[in-house]
């Protein structure tokens, strides 16, 4: 529970999120980079400040007006105008922005021996490799250590193969 009574997960519990198999469908939201995940309901107003200084425009309300990253909206160009405009001690610029990767679901494209290389042409971390496979078909794949979970090969991708997603053994937010 949050200092202002908010309880993530109760509310997630609520509104069917506690359903098996959920969480890997409907995954924790990405919240700001720099933010502090074990503590970003506690100390979020949910102003919007952060959303309105993004020159990207890819922090937009969420549930209970927690901003969330929607990288179908663009990508993160870690700026750092949110963290700026915060008026909450929410931020710690000190390191990585965030624990965050992309994924290749398999809906890829490359899958279905179709020629598509939305995702790589869109990483300005060259993270994404597109490899010839046996059987003609394409093994796309996401170098972890290159990849900064920028979401910039998230909304090019025509079938929604993309997402960003915490890397392996990382923090997952306010997930309970």
């Amino acid at each position: 529970m949050t200092g202002d009574g908010i309880d993530l997960a109760r509310r997630r519990f609520l509104r069917g999120g506690a359903r098996r198999g959920r969480e890997a469908r409907d995954p924790a939201p990405i919240r700001p980079p720099w933010s502090s995940p074990e503590r970003f309901a506690a100390l979020c107003t949910r102003c919007g400040a952060c959303g309105g200084a993004c020159p990207e425009g890819i922090l937009q309300p969420g549930d209970g007006g927690f901003p969330e990253i929607r990288f179908g909206h663009g990508e993160c160009s870690f700026c750092g105008a949110c963290a700026d405009a915060c008026p909450a001690p929410l931020f710690d610029r000190t390191g990585h922005p965030w624990t965050l990767t992309a994924t290749i679901g398999a809906d890829c494209l490359g899958n279905r021996r179709i020629v598509c290389r939305s995702c790589r042409d869109a990483c300005p971390e060259s993270a994404i490799r597109i490899a010839p496979a046996p059987g003609g078909l394409a093994d796309t794949a996401v170098d972890a250590a290159l990849c900064t979970g920028c979401g910039a090969c998230v909304a090019p991708c025509p079938t929604g193969a993309v997402a960003v997603r915490p890397a392996a053994g990382a923090m997952t937010g306010d997930r309970a």
